[in-house]
């Protein structure tokens, strides 16, 4: 029997109601008073739900490569994945941005975290023009990698993905589009930040050229099926971590507009993550984007403006909630294609 939506919402129901005790305990233990235990318990609610919108692109995405993965490795990046989500790039993520942007140990990066929250955000801040283009740019390679490709059968918006689909034949189209925009950007940033800019563009190419290029090399490097699925299945575990990182980026900084407690972040971006791992899971079980055909493309489509929103942040500041409206849109609206694909299908 098909479990229903309510059932995959169990533990992560689970998780919202320990994270707000803990936050709302975590408010009275720093000030001691009712109105922080509030303050603590709001911020960690919109956090979480700031995670949740900006995530629902990452969820189908998931759940399209988890479908090509084992059981083994699925079961793997459901229970570790989760674990690095939420540890990795809640927690560890901003101490090792810290470490590195300060020159301190990561042990000295916990204290400034703890102690002195304003200082941690101020390095967080500094850090975001370079972090911005390591994501946008992966986040762009991975949209033009769908687009591009030959052998895409189903078009969303025809008279544009035909034309993508062609691009396909050209040799290198996609980073060399991807390194015109990088190059047009640079353009517009002061010459003391540009550099960083540039190079934390390059390696946001190379970590995506590798971990796509790794995850090939495994498929096709195996001399047995059984072998042949165990390496497949790292490829796309790694390839799933990189771009959970990737889209991580943004929930991340944006968390700092609303707390400098490290400890509240990773409360409230972790429930996020929880509803994240169980809409992926929702996705993979129920078939969902088998039955709504355009879904996947508008998750891409998100993807691609979510880059290039990346890239404007390296100018200025764009609003969270402009996001993840963006993203929540165009998957609407793809969601409304295909029921009405599907009903011209019925009733012809």
């Amino acid at each position: 029997m098909t479990p229903s939506t309510l059932s995959y919402l169990k533990w992560p129901l689970v998780v919202t109601a320990l994270g707000l005790v803990l936050s709302a305990w975590l408010g009275w233990e720093t000030q001691h008073t009712l109105r922080a235990a509030l303050s603590f318990l709001l911020v960690g609610s919109v956090l979480a739900v700031l995670e949740i919108s900006l995530s629902f692109d990452n969820a189908i995405v998931n759940a399209n490569k988890l479908e090509e993965m084992t059981p083994l490795w699925q079961r793997r990046f459901l229970t570790w994945g989760i674990l690095i989500a939420v540890f990795g790039m809640r927690i560890v993520f901003p101490l090792a941005i810290v470490a590195i942007f300060a020159w301190v140990n990561p042990l000295e990066a916990m204290r400034l975290a703890l102690a002195e929250p304003e200082e941690y955000s101020r390095i967080i801040s500094h850090a975001h023009g370079p972090i911005a283009a390591f994501g946008g740019t992966f986040l762009m390679m991975v949209a033009l990698k769908f687009f591009v490709d030959e052998d895409k059968s189903i078009h969303w918006i025809e008279w544009l993905e035909r034309r993508l689909r062609r691009c396909g034949s050209v040799r290198g189209f996609e980073i060399a589009f991807v390194l015109l925009i990088v190059v047009l950007i640079s353009q517009y940033i002061g010459e003391s930040s540009r550099g960083s800019f540039l190079f934390s563009a390059i390696m946001g190419l190379l970590v995506f050229t590798l971990v796509d290029g790794l995850g090939t090399f495994l498929d096709q490097s195996s001399q047995s099926i059984a072998h042949l699925g165990a390496k497949g299945g790292l490829g796309a575990f790694l390839y799933l971590e990189v771009l959970d990182a990737s889209f991580s980026f943004d929930g991340v900084i944006g968390a700092f507009a609303l707390t400098t407690n490290i400890l509240l972040i990773a409360i409230g971006l972790g429930i996020g993550a929880m509803y994240v791992r169980s809409m992926t899971i929702m996705l993979v079980e129920k078939g969902t984007l088998q039955h709504f055909r355009y879904l996947e493309h508008g998750a891409f489509y998100s993807i691609f403006a979510l880059a290039v929103i990346m890239f404007l942040q390296s100018l200025f500041h764009v609003p969270e909630t402009l996001t993840g409206t963006i993203g929540v849109a165009l998957i609407g609206y793809a969601l409304l294609s295909s029921i009405r694909h599907n009903r011209r299908q019925a009733e012809g």
